[in-house]
């Protein structure tokens, strides 16, 4: 049997992309890593996709490494991905499994959930499991304007008897096309038992196959920047972020992507 009184969480919102944003991208959030973070964005980009992320040392603790894996399969229908993620060292593991869908209804709006199969174990205590459900959407306002949201663990699943083991969060928030090279972003991110924190964050396409990001968040204090580059089917991302108190994280990511030319629709 396995007793404890909270959980060291991993960073549940991954992609290198994501965190050099402050993750403020929820209604722009498209790529393969919307699995974890906003589900409805799988289906907001038509290609059948691969990514891995990795962050070596969070805080400058190796014990603390995590990783996650995904794959995205566009149909017709909706888009599909599956994924993992491992986090910790040998004396306390944490894996999940996730599993989401997403709809896209004629480009004015993506809705998405995502079921995730999450395991605890610490070593001479034992081990646990729990089930719970992401949902989320993204609403295209005008050409340039998009709204998003996500919620993590709508059914309040927890560990043990003993609630909000696994954090509950709402992230909602808008994002303005300035111009094809400009992008800007503005949310706010709530766990039910902190407080609300306000997201920003900047993304400029420097050169063709070149990005620039940047963000920033508050409670906690946190600064981010990353760079991307996308040439042919592959991107690679590379994100920071400081806390005030904990120092630096690096992450990194990659994704493969390729059109699914066995479909005959296209998104733009």
């Amino acid at each position: 049997m396995l007793f404890y009184s909270s959980i060291n969480f991993p960073q549940i919102s991954p992609g290198a992309k994501q965190v050099s944003l402050s993750n403020s991208d929820a209604s722009t959030n498209g790529d393969v890593f919307a699995l974890f973070n906003n589900p409805a964005g799988l289906s907001q980009f038509m290609k059948r996709e691969a990514g891995v992320y990795y962050s070596p040392a969070p805080f400058g603790l190796y014990e603390m490494a995590n990783g996650y894996v995904a794959y995205k399969e566009p149909f017709s229908f909706g888009s599909f991905a599956v994924g993992g993620m491992t986090y910790g060292f040998e004396l306390y593991k944490e894996n999940k499994l996730s599993i989401g869908y997403s709809y896209n209804y004629q480009n004015k709006f993506l809705c998405g959930a995502a079921i995730n199969l999450h395991g605890v174990s610490i070593r001479n205590y034992g081990s646990t499991s729990a089930l719970y459900i992401n949902i989320g959407g993204i609403a295209f306002l005008t050409n340039v304007l998009r709204w998003g949201f996500y919620l993590h663990n709508v059914n309040r699943a927890s560990f043990t008897s003993e609630p909000n083991q696994i954090p509950i969060i709402l992230n909602t928030g808008l994002s303005y096309i300035v111009t094809d090279k400009l992008t800007i972003h503005l949310a706010m991110n709530k766990d039910i038992i902190q407080n609300a924190s306000i997201l920003f964050g900047i993304e400029y396409n420097f050169v063709k196959y070149f990005s620039i990001r940047t963000g920033f968040s508050n409670e906690p204090s946190k600064y981010s920047a990353g760079v991307g580059v996308n040439y042919s089917f592959l991107r690679f991302d590379y994100a920071v972020f400081t806390h005030q108190e904990l120092g630096i994280t690096h992450q990194i990511g990659i994704i493969l992507s390729f059109d699914n030319n066995n479909q005959n629709f296209k998104y733009e």
